[in-house]
């Protein structure tokens, strides 16, 4: 079993910047890939970045390159999504996830998720 905790979400104006969080326990974090996902009022969740369990490779939905930053500390059993350059349209519940296996960017393959954080970006 693997338990993860986001964190660091608020409200945050266009043009600035949120550091969540998803501390994970239970588990080997070194052996799990990891993910964000992102669920707006009204529609369904979608793919935000993931990263693989060594923290070599990234992705990132198109929506979010070049402005959210994907990370891992496997020492601290924690995962980082540097957001910066917010935009009204980043507003969502963000939820964390792990999975066994490789990075992936469907949801369906996740078998672990945070209890999730808002983030409100205000125009």
């Amino acid at each position: 079993q693997v338990q993860l905790v986001d964190s660091g979400g608020g409200l945050v104006q266009a043009g600035g910047s949120l550091r969540l969080s998803c501390a994970a326990s239970g588990r080997t974090f070194s052996s799990l890939a990891m993910g964000w996902f992102r669920q707006a009022a009204g529609k369904e969740r979608e793919f935000v970045a993931a990263i693989t369990w060594s923290g070599d490779i990234t992705r990132y939905a198109d929506s979010v390159k070049g402005r959210f930053t994907i990370s891992r500390d496997n020492a601290k059993t924690t995962m980082y999504l540097q957001m910066n350059n917010l935009k009204p349209e980043d507003t969502a519940v963000y939820y964390c996830a792990a999975r066994d296996g490789r990075a992936s960017s469907l949801a369906a393959l996740y078998g672990y998720w945070g209890q999730g954080t808002q983030v409100t970006v205000s125009s």
